[in-house]
């Protein structure tokens, strides 16, 4: 007979036939010394490196593992959802595949749940080691840019690593929304929160799935999930805009009347015709991005669909 586990770990997988085995392996050895009763979800993604089989293979041998699967690939923030979705424990936790968070920090995030009551045990990186600085430093300057013009606090330097309890899982379930920024709808839902900082470390094996333009765009939904000041900005750029066209027309009829001096037609028409046309364009753009996210919200698809699902029938207790 089946258990209602007490902790769900949320692993999403696209293409990580590789690392799947030492990840089962070592958040397994974490759980059973743990003494807690749990399930262990791992949502493939549309993966088309044999992690799929992967997964059904460890399922088969492993009672305590539940496999989604994904109808095709629809990003790591579907991914989340779905787990979330298909969560039964107490409290979750979300664990990344490449074992760059480690799983030895689990029974850390519990013991400050269970004794401190916490809802939310969040996991900042001290140390971020095997990324570029680039990365470093473009995701330094973008949980700054963010919390600066949205409404509420998004804590800094985290990620996906965290333990949610019950309470704050359902709260997040109740966040409709199709354009998904997890980061950020974890942060809004509040809750009482705890942060440990941690040492992050560089993957186990594979290559890193999301690249610049991924994060990029991801980067993008955040800022414009939570925050209108990119609409606010495009106004007053295009305030600035105006301005500087009056400024300078007025100077160039001051100069024709006062002056004599002859208005050289070419140049500064093309100087203006530029400036005003990539103004626009820029603000056309940003408000492209709204109507984007309204459309997409308005036709109500579903954020993920499920092709199978492998369950176990017995969760793992000691």
């Amino acid at each position: 007979m089946s258990v209602t586990p007490e902790l769900s770990i949320i692993i999403p997988v696209y293409n990580e036939k590789d690392v799947l085995s030492i990840c089962y392996a070592r958040v397994s050895d974490v759980l059973n010394n743990l003494g807690r009763s749990y399930e262990i979800i791992f949502v493939d993604d549309g993966s088309q490196d044999g992690s799929d089989k992967a997964l059904a293979e460890l399922a088969d041998k492993h009672p305590s593992i539940k496999v989604l699967y994904l109808s095709r690939n629809f990003g790591k923030e579907a991914a989340l959802t779905a787990g979330i979705d298909y969560s039964k424990g107490d409290a979750i936790i979300f664990l990344d595949v490449d074992l760059q968070d480690p799983p030895e920090l689990i029974p850390k995030m519990v013991d400050t749940w269970k004794d401190e009551n916490i809802d939310v045990v969040l996991m900042r990186r001290r140390f971020r080691e095997g990324e570029t600085a680039i990365k470093k430093l473009t995701a330094f300057w973008f949980y700054r840019l963010i919390n600066h013009i949205s409404d509420f606090e998004i804590p800094t330097d985290t990620g996906d690593f965290r333990l949610m309890s019950r309470k704050a899982v359902d709260a997040t379930k109740q966040l409709p929304e199709r354009n998904r920024y997890m980061k950020g709808l974890f942060s809004w839902v509040g809750m009482d929160t705890k942060i440990i900082e941690y040492d992050r470390h560089p993957r186990v094996a594979g290559n890193v799935k999301q690249g610049y333009l991924k994060l990029f765009n991801l980067a993008v939904q955040g800022i414009t999930s939570f925050s209108v000041a990119p609409l606010r900005i495009a106004v007053i750029v295009g305030l600035f805009a105006a301005l500087f066209g009056a400024i300078f027309g007025a100077w160039i009829i001051f100069k024709a009347i006062f002056y004599g001096d002859p208005v050289h037609g070419y140049p500064s028409t093309m100087a203006v015709i530029t400036l005003l046309g990539g103004t626009q364009l820029f603000t056309i753009g940003i408000l492209g991005e709204y109507v984007g996210k309204i459309y997409i919200e308005s036709k109500q698809r579903p954020n993920y669909l499920i092709k199978n699902v492998v369950q176990s029938h017995d969760i793992e207790k000691n």
